[in-house]
């Protein structure tokens, strides 16, 4: 987990949302496709490493707004990076397959540690002993 800004799009008198996507119905086209969490906007939220969020925001009048939502990837920094974008009443479909090939990437990429500050107390000589150790010269 680490502590992301999550922004907030559109008027903040309007719907806006924030959600930490784990799933996606493909056979839904709207804004019910997407299963996660929803997380708080406009602040910092604790999200998972390398999550999809997906944000969803409102302006202009109650009676016609102009819809917006971005699908963000969470970075292991707490920063967000951009991935897709909608506008419109067909902003769910639109995002629908970019969420949906974010959370493959994410299954699929191997899990990695960061660096933390246990390594830290080990010489260099030390880590590069126990790489040789794990992965001995001639080893094809």
């Amino acid at each position: 987990m680490v502590p992301a800004e999550i922004p907030q799009l559109g008027d903040e008198r309007l719907r806006n949302w924030a959600k930490v996507v784990t799933s996606v119905d493909e056979s839904l086209s709207t804004g019910w496709a997407f299963e996660g969490e929803f997380v708080a906007t406009g602040g910092i939220q604790d999200v998972p490493v390398g999550a999809a969020l997906l944000v969803y925001g409102e302006r202009g009048s109650r009676a016609n707004p102009l819809i917006e939502a971005r699908l963000y990837a969470v970075n292991a920094d707490a920063t967000l990076s951009p991935r897709s974008s909608a506008r419109g009443k067909a902003w769910a479909r639109t995002l629908r397959d970019h969420v949906a090939e974010l959370l493959a990437e994410i299954t699929a990429a191997p899990s990695r540690l960061p660096w933390g500050p246990d390594l830290m107390r080990y010489s260099d000589a030390a880590l590069h002993e126990e790489l040789q150790r794990r992965d001995p010269p001639g080893r094809a």
